[in-house]
């Protein structure tokens, strides 16, 4: 019973595995990119022949807009990111024909080594704008492309609280857990989570884009604030542009803010160890805001169960955790390797004496019974002891009863002076009589 229990109670170990490589696997479902950008279309009336073949080869229309990070929070595609991350959907679309037109100007002074200032003029002259369309595209690590609506939002960081909040179709995400910034410690270690500009090389497959990139640090000062007074978080962790609104997370993998802005440049370049973030606590307000809820999914759940058997050696047992992730959650991005490495080392896992708890209780309740019968045959077909017998003590001699007092005559009670009463005189008279009697028979 005793093996029985040892051998039920023995645990999967991650091994040598640090905290920072256990945090990457796990967050790494549910860290997306976001996309938000608006079309404009124009109308060309000018006759400069340039700025009209320019125009042409771009269909009379230009693309404005830019992208960031963000993390899944309910399993139902809740996501929170970075106001600024989004901030095109929430202009008006006259200031974004005007924001559109600027940055065709300088592309367009530019290729024709034209004045920027004259173009600007030009384009405000000739070139009319006819529609703007305004697009959020969130894109899940697995590939899928999903629209974004944008339910909650704050303001860029230089207007207020730089958060957002926004809703994707569909269910059994992978999610994240909200954590406490209240409770964050200057030098306590964290991992920043998204998709900075710099790893986007040219020279890496496409599919290399669906990947997060996860660089560790510390929290080098938990309590500053922005000119505006919302709080933020400064920390050391290396991070550029596209890591906007991805997740701080601390050793437990919660988040406990969101990367906004970096500090300021030195010498016109980019100076890292010097980055800022929302804390979580702010972004708490926003979710609430929106009617989101932090929950876990199924798909968390046996996803970190698998990842643990996997870790410890028991890949059949993980093999059958991450086979369910697939079933409810088709589009995940790590299961298929996962499931793929499983089975090619399935051969040499590990016994998993849990899995076998049922048949351990009957071969325990088995012995046991077994053990009550012998201790119940031993002590009911055990050898009788001899008796001793021991002489008895005679029995006492029978006490002879008490004499019984001799009862008074009734004619000694008599009343012999006729008053009614027996006295004391009647009674020595009576005693005279009954010896003066007894003597005539003697004689």
């Amino acid at each position: 019973m005793v093996t029985s229990f040892f051998l039920m109670s023995i645990k999967p170990s991650t091994g040598s595995l640090k905290t920072g490589q256990k945090l990457a696997e796990y967050i790494r479902p549910a860290v997306v990119r976001i996309v938000n950008y608006a079309v404009v279309s124009w109308q060309y009336n000018g006759y400069n022949a340039d700025i009209n073949d320019f125009l042409k080869q771009l269909n009379y229309q230009s693309v404005i807009g830019g992208s960031g990070s963000g993390a899944i929070i309910s399993s139902n595609g809740y996501i929170v990111t970075n106001a600024h991350v989004v901030e095109i959907s929430k202009m008006e679309k006259g200031d974004v024909a005007t924001e559109a037109m600027h940055q065709l100007a300088e592309q367009i002074a530019k290729t024709y080594n034209y004045d920027y200032n004259a173009v600007v003029n030009y384009l405000a002259k000739y070139n009319l704008y006819t529609d703007v369309q305004m697009v959020t595209k969130v894109i899940l690590p697995g590939g899928d492309i999903l629209d974004g609506e944008i339910k909650a939002y704050g303001a860029p960081v230089n207007q207020g609280k730089d958060v957002a909040v926004l809703k994707i179709e569909g269910k059994n995400f992978p999610t994240l857990t909200l954590g406490n910034s209240d409770n964050i410690q200057n030098q306590e270690n964290i991992w920043v989570s998204g998709y900075p500009a710099a790893a986007d090389s040219d020279l890496l497959s496409p599919d290399s884009s669906l990947i997060s990139t996860t660089n560790s640090g510390q929290i080098t000062t938990a309590s500053k604030n922005t000119k505006q007074g919302s709080p933020v978080i400064q920390l050391n962790a290396a991070a550029t542009h596209g890591n906007s609104g991805g997740p701080v997370v601390n050793e437990k993998g919660e988040i406990v803010g969101l990367l906004t802005f970096r500090g300021d440049t030195v010498n016109g370049q980019e100076v890292q160890g010097f980055n800022f973030a929302v804390p979580v606590n702010t972004v708490k307000e926003f979710v609430n805001d929106a009617g989101a809820k932090n929950t876990k999914s199924d798909t968390d759940t046996l996803y970190k169960e698998g990842l643990q058997l996997y870790w410890g050696g028991y890949y059949k047992n993980a093999l059958e955790k991450f086979e369910a992730v697939q079933r409810i959650y088709p589009n995940h991005s790590e299961i298929k390797q996962y499931i793929t490495n499983a089975e090619k080392k399935v051969d040499d896992s590990k016994i998993l004496w849990s899995d076998y708890r049922t048949l351990f209780y009957i071969v325990d309740g088995v012995s046991g019974l077994l053990v009550i019968l012998l201790l119940v045959f031993t002590f009911a077909f055990r050898p009788k002891q001899q008796t001793l017998t021991v002489a008895a003590n005679p029995a006492p001699a029978p006490v002879p009863p008490a004499p019984t007092p001799q009862s008074t005559p009734d004619s000694i009670l008599a009343d012999l002076n006729k008053d009614g009463k027996i006295d004391v005189q009647e009674l020595l008279k009576a005693l005279q009589e009954q010896q003066k009697d007894k003597k005539d028979e003697d004689e």
